[in-house]
């Protein structure tokens, strides 16, 4: 009874304080989100105030966060947009690869931490936070905006590639053989692609089974389907997060609706949780040794991400505002680099890599959401003070029309199909 109530108040009071922190961020116009996590960090291993009794749910809790957070993202699309989006977007994940992976990789054996210790910080960097962007789209009211699809893109090409970059890890860190590491290889890549097929084909499907029109009922099916195949994703080494959100892709028309109605206030919840959850886990005193290699890092792969997404967003054809949108707020990373790193840190190939990587999360995760709202502002503030010293050159020798350098702008909105 006495476990009980201590339960009751320290969750309690850290909801609380999360609508608090919420709130001021609201009276600011500013994400809770890098509030949530310093929250976290109040309230974790050798902060002010360590959570005991509830430490256990908020785990659970957070693991859900990231499941709905996943969802909503795929309820906004059908199967149909998703494999377009694929076949359209997919030398963009090449890109996404190459020029965030390697500077993980080239830090590490820079450091001499050896080639395994150099595939998993690759993986650190490379994996942009698809709950932290998920959770920032939504807040900025940019999920219809016309680059929203090249981000999802590169978020599902990421969390797809993790079905094949996590067996690899896991088999090098573990020293198996090159015949268990290929079985797992295998597993995993049938199931990511038998979730795939069953999401594109049998879509309608899924959503007449359902479907219901007592919100009670549609709320209770989808979320149970939703966990089942996350936990099952996840039991077969491929992602609960790709899982739920290929989920969230098989449903459509009412049924998408009016699930994104009834789950919102479930996922706003679990989010916060997610994130308080992440901070939890992260020892302030950890962080100084590291945190000099951790900038740095932080600043090669935040400038890596933004012209990730600037290129991916020119070649779908967006404007200029749209491109840099799109770059800035695939900065943040986050629950994948937090689990690749957890892997490293298990199988102890190098200790400074814990810190290293979380030091390394933490700041992107707090830049993250203010690279999403004010690269554009500032980048286009910048290339207008350029083109205004360009046209008083003395070598001008005609003005350039308006709107010349730029496609348009003002269409930002696409509906559902």
């Amino acid at each position: 009874m006495h476990s009980s109530a201590v339960f009751l108040i320290e969750f309690g009071c850290l909801i609380l304080g999360l609508g608090l922190l919420g709130r001021l961020a609201g009276r600011f116009s500013f994400s809770p989100i890098p509030l949530y996590l310093l929250a976290g960090l109040a309230f974790g291993e050798g902060g002010l105030l360590p959570l005991v009794a509830s430490e256990d749910f908020v785990a659970i809790g957070a693991e859900i966060g990231v499941i709905l957070l996943l969802l909503m993202l795929g309820l906004e699309y059908t199967a149909t947009d998703l494999v377009s989006n694929l076949k359209t977007h997919y030398p963009a994940g090449v890109v996404d690869a190459v020029l965030n992976a390697l500077p993980g990789a080239v830090l590490a054996l820079l450091l001499g931490w050896g080639p395994v210790a150099a595939v998993v910080l690759a993986g650190v960097t490379w994996v942009s936070s698809s709950g932290v962007i998920a959770k920032v789209l939504g807040e900025l009211g940019r999920l219809g905006n016309r680059e929203t699809p090249a981000i999802l893109s590169i978020l599902v090409l990421e969390d797809l590639s993790m079905a094949v970059y996590l067996p690899i890890v896991t088999a090098l860190l573990a020293g198996v053989g090159l015949a268990a590491g290929a079985v797992t290889l295998a597993i995993a890549l049938g199931v990511a692609t038998l979730v795939l097929v069953l999401a594109v084909r049998f879509g309608r499907h899924v959503s007449r089974f359902v479907s219901s029109d007592d919100p009670e009922k549609l709320l209770l099916v989808v979320l149970g389907v939703t966990l089942v195949v996350a936990g099952l994703a996840q039991q077969l080494q491929v992602s609960a997060a790709v899982g739920a959100f290929l989920v969230g892709i098989a449903l459509s028309g009412e049924v998408a609706e009016g699930a994104t109605s009834l789950l919102a206030p479930l996922r706003d919840l679990f989010a916060a949780v997610f994130f308080v959850f992440f901070g939890l886990h992260t020892d302030p005193a950890s962080i100084p040794p590291v945190l000099l290699p951790a900038l740095a890092l932080a600043a090669v792969t935040t400038a890596t991400k933004i012209a990730t997404g600037y290129w991916a967003a020119r070649r779908a054809g967006i404007g200029p505002k749209g491109r840099w949108r799109a770059g800035g707020t695939l900065v943040a990373r986050g629950e994948f680099s937090i689990v690749i790193a957890g892997l490293a840190v298990t199988a102890g190939i190098e200790p400074s890599l814990g810190p290293l990587a979380t030091a390394y999360v933490l700041i992107l995760v707090l830049l993250g959401p203010l690279t999403a709202r004010y690269t554009e502002p500032v980048a286009t503030a910048l290339t207008g003070r350029l083109r205004r010293r360009s046209s008083t050159s003395p070598g001008r020798t005609a003005p350039v029309p308006p709107g010349a350098h730029e496609t348009i702008d003002d269409q930002d909105i696409v509906g559902r199909t």
